[in-house]
């Protein structure tokens, strides 16, 4: 039932990310929740918690343009994940991949992890989505 569970799972996922409509609509909502608050709904790095913080909140808009006009997915990917060990912007920004892992709610089977992924490959898809 577990590899049955799986299955199910990164199928999701794999729906997700085959559709860039679907990931849109996901991201942006997940960037709401997530991200809006220190980088603004704007995604200029103007949000409201964006003063308190002891760093300068980057704008999100020009993630291509700072890489050779090449949106860099799997950098970003890794960012907002956080669990691989590399801290973005020092220790300010949270580890996501934690927090969505732990707030993972499924009624399909899938994991804690794959739910956590799913989120942030929507979050992803959206960044690339508004880069201008």
């Amino acid at each position: 039932m577990r590899r049955l569970n799986s299955k199910v799972g990164l199928l999701a996922v794999l729906i997700l990310s085959s559709s860039p409509i679907l990931a849109d609509d996901a991201g942006k909502r997940e960037y709401n929740v997530a991200c809006a608050g220190c980088h603004g709904e704007s995604a200029m790095g103007d949000g409201p918690l964006a003063g308190l913080l002891n760093i300068s909140t980057p704008s999100l808009l020009s993630l291509t343009q700072g890489n050779d006009d090449t949106f860099p997915f799997e950098a970003i990917l890794s960012t907002i994940d956080g669990r691989d060990g590399v801290r973005a912007h020092g220790s300010t920004m949270p580890i996501w991949g934690e927090r969505f892992q732990i707030s993972a709610t499924s009624q399909r089977g899938e994991t804690a992890d794959m739910v956590a992924r799913g989120r942030i490959l929507s979050l992803v898809y959206y960044l690339q989505s508004i880069q201008q």
